[in-house]
């Protein structure tokens, strides 16, 4: 199927969008030749000088309008990504669309951001709504979203029979923020219970990741998030997720909090088991630390329950749930959840934030937590995370030197490789499909909670068709590595 670029469409995707008259004059140039090329090119062509243009979503080429647009604007960006050469302007439900007018099938859902999938509709209306009423007064002044969020928030967790304790919130801008604030009420409570400052250490594991920022960062040990910024923050200490013989030493007197993710993310979809989870909050009792769950990625049903860790027992309870992601569906926002124990160690003037809790993000919020705790949502995933599972255990079978093992819940699920994931990645993207690595050599699928049977299946063929051609002997590899996409997105 030859790729067709429709200049005219393209042009009226961009109109009104922060896009100068000179580089909309170039996109509609560009993708006028690129259709006059690409349609030029026989049908029949089998060999590499032709599979670009073969493939329905071929990667922009230098040429494109895409391009265009990217190197004009890459000067003035900072250069902490390493992205593909596409550039998105549309999304609705679990598809997006290019500058090329080329659609895509979403598996990322944002990193497991979009939950209700891409510009949802009573969203969009809310947003337009309440932008027009008031945005933003700052925390100097009550607005009465934010304490509509945090009730639901509190009364939704009870109600899911996860976090039995929650009392109250804190409501910030990202998941790395909302880490942040955990981090600092666990030494805050550490310096309530021992004044003299020496219940002051942080515990985190092995393959986690908790976020970029200073503490966040120092409570994720990855040598290449970590080593350019060295030293980190005193007084962290890493263990290995699942080891519960090495709790015991790994937690002592001079713990004050232990962060942990109930299903470790971007770690590789690792789980973590019942045994471990509930010999850590029993450790943590003994010595009185408080026990975070980093529930950002894996939280808000994605497992088909409100939080991951809602099968446990109460013994089991965090005294902090941290969230964000599907919090906002796309807008910032994020969560601390806490118990009365961690309350009321913090008092006015501890922490703070001038754009956390503000009017719009909260009442987005609001709408969305309602939507992600409705029971048929979490049954429907279960059902869905079912029919994926069927697939990968196909996919498995049929490509057993390839794929070494399914793992994950709900609808984080993960296949772990036994090869670098990158053509596979480009090959499926090059088809439509949007997939993302995790750890060492796994892909990671965190999709839509919205997503139909229908548009799994659509997935899963492209997949399938990825794999043959990249690891089928004799078929060769499909597509353009890019450098850096194994790298952890967040």
């Amino acid at each position: 199927m030859a790729l067709r670029i429709s200049a005219k469409r393209v042009a009226v995707t961009l109109k009104g969008s922060n896009v100068s008259s000179t580089s909309n004059g170039i996109l509609k140039r560009n993708a006028s030749q690129a259709t006059a090329a690409a349609t030029n090119l026989p049908e029949t062509a089998r060999n590499d000088i032709y599979r670009e243009a073969q493939l329905p979503n071929s990667d922009p080429p230098s040429d494109s309008a895409t391009s265009a647009i990217v190197d004009k604007q890459a000067p003035y960006m900072v250069k902490t990504y390493v992205r593909p050469p596409l550039m998105f302007v549309k999304g609705e439900g679990v598809y997006l669309w290019d500058i090329e007018n080329r659609k895509y099938l979403d598996f990322t859902a944002g990193i497991a951001v979009n939950a209700l999938g891409h510009c949802d509709p009573e969203m969009a209306r809310i947003m337009a709504q309440q932008a027009k009423i008031l945005i933003h007064t700052s925390n100097l002044y009550h607005n009465p979203w934010i304490g509509a969020l945090s009730e639901l928030l509190v009364q939704k967790t009870l109600e899911s029979g996860s976090m039995h304790n929650a009392t109250s919130v804190f409501i910030a801008n990202s998941g790395t923020e909302a880490n942040e604030a955990a981090i600092k009420f666990a030494r805050k409570s550490g310096k309530v219970v021992d004044p003299s400052g020496d219940k002051h250490e942080l515990v985190s594991f092995n393959n986690s990741f908790h976020g970029r920022t200073m503490g966040a960062l120092s409570a994720t040990p990855n040598p290449k998030y970590q080593k350019p910024f060295s030293p980190m923050l005193p007084g962290f200490k890493y263990g290995t997720y699942n080891d519960i013989a090495g709790i015991k030493d790994l937690v002592t007197e001079k713990t004050c909090g232990v962060i942990v993710e109930p299903i470790q993310g971007e770690g590789g979809v690792i789980v973590g088991s019942k045994e471990f989870l509930v010999a850590l909050a029993a450790r943590c009792k003994e010595v009185g630390a408080v026990l975070i769950y980093d529930e950002i990625q894996c939280g808000l049903s994605r497992t088909g329950t409100l939080w991951a860790h809602a099968s446990l027992p109460k013994s089991a309870h965090p005294d902090i749930i941290t969230t964000a992601k599907a919090l906002g569906n796309g807008f910032p926002i994020g969560a601390t959840i806490v118990n009365a124990a961690v309350h009321e160690k913090i008092v006015v003037g501890d922490h703070g934030t001038t754009f956390g809790g503000n009017p719009l993000a909260c009442r987005l919020a609001h709408y969305i937590v309602s939507r992600l705790s409705d029971p048929e949502l979490q049954t429907s995933v279960l059902a869905k995370s079912e029919i994926f599972l069927k697939h990968f255990k196909t996919l498995q079978a049929k490509y057993p030197e390839v794929i070494t093992e399914v793992r994950g819940k709900g609808l984080i699920l993960g296949l772990q490789l036994n090869q670098d994931p990158s053509p596979i990645i480009t090959a499926a993207r090059e088809r439509g499909l949007l997939i993302i690595t995790a750890g060492t050599n796994t892909l990671r699928f965190v999709p839509s909670l919205t997503i139909t049977e229908a548009e799994i299946e659509e997935g899963i063929r492209i997949l399938d068709e990825a794999m043959e051609v990249v690891v089928t002997p004799g078929k060769g590899p499909a597509g353009k590595q890019v450098s850096g996409e194994v790298d952890s997105p967040n």
